[in-house]
């Protein structure tokens, strides 16, 4: 079962909260004596201490899904947080508190752990404040599926950054206003496109910036780099507007990968905004 990622940020009692680890997916099979590690691509994987630790479990027949990742000393460690067979019957359409449940039983030494629960209010501000790669939000009720599912969300640690508007995107179907801003920054006498931002408004901030930006409209695209700047239903506007984003990284042809709008920001001069380096 995967993740799919998302940009939103909630809480709720329906919903449980695990770290995202950053290692690689493992499912592990024991029947009887014999053990046998696949890759979520059903790749064999070669872990010999934890292929020992898990033949040592005190069940016949058993299968894990888990992340196998790397302590500082190198020694690898097997996080299991969910599992699809238990004896001589599945339990993948079991609610996953059922199966957290189960797995509990199992008194798991190293290199073999259980994933614990994330409990903090604000689990994703946890884990950027601590280093991890983010945290999965996983549906109580959720039964476990092979494909990626949206009762899984994965939830990465964000990066910000100030940037300006110089366009938008025409909306489409039932969305009001504007379907994307064109966003970017200032490297000296060039503005730079970053990319679109399309996620973050409500209604009546995208009517409110549509009606600024209508103001604001000029023939021709301000920005004097501009790789991969969207030509069809594109308007430009005179860079004045400062917007808040989060993203994900920089991808390697400098654009934002998966950015979401925090704020429009009142304080901030256009001319001040520059590519910020972490």
């Amino acid at each position: 079962m995967a993740a799919t990622l998302t940009q939103e940020r909630f809480t709720g009692p329906e919903w449980v909260f695990e770290r995202k680890l950053d290692g690689i997916r493992l499912i592990a099979f024991k029947k009887g004596a014999e053990v046998k590690l696949f890759s979520r691509n059903q790749l064999p994987q070669h872990y010999p201490a934890v292929s020992e630790a898990i033949a040592h479990l005190k069940v016949e027949n058993v299968i894990f899904d888990g992340e196998a990742a790397w302590d500082p000393t190198s020694r690898v460690a097997y996080h299991i947080f969910d599992i699809l067979w238990l004896n001589d019957r599945s339990v993948m359409s079991l609610p996953l508190d059922e199966r957290r449940a189960l797995l509990k039983d199992f008194a798991f030494r190293a290199p073999l752990a259980h994933v614990p629960e994330v409990t903090d209010g604000q689990p994703w501000e946890r884990a950027c404040r601590e280093g991890w790669e983010g945290v999965i939000a996983k549906r109580r009720t959720s039964i476990y599926e092979h494909r990626r599912s949206l009762h899984w969300l994965k939830m990465k640690c964000e990066a910000s950054q100030e940037l300006v508007v110089g366009g938008f995107t025409d909306p489409q179907g039932s969305r009001v206003g504007f379907g994307a801003l064109l966003v970017g920054y200032f490297d000296g006498d060039d503005f730079v496109f970053a990319g679109k931002i399309g996620t973050g408004f409500d209604t009546k901030l995208l009517l409110d910036l549509r009606s600024r930006l209508d103001k604001l409209e000029i023939p021709k695209t301000p920005f004097t780099k501009a790789k991969g700047l969207p030509r069809l239903r594109a308007h430009w506007a005179k860079p004045e507007i400062v917007v808040q984003v989060s993203f994900i990284e920089w991808t390697t042809h400098g654009k934002l990968r998966h950015p979401r709008l925090i704020a429009v920001r009142y304080d901030k001069s256009p001319r001040e905004v520059v590519r910020e380096t972490w």
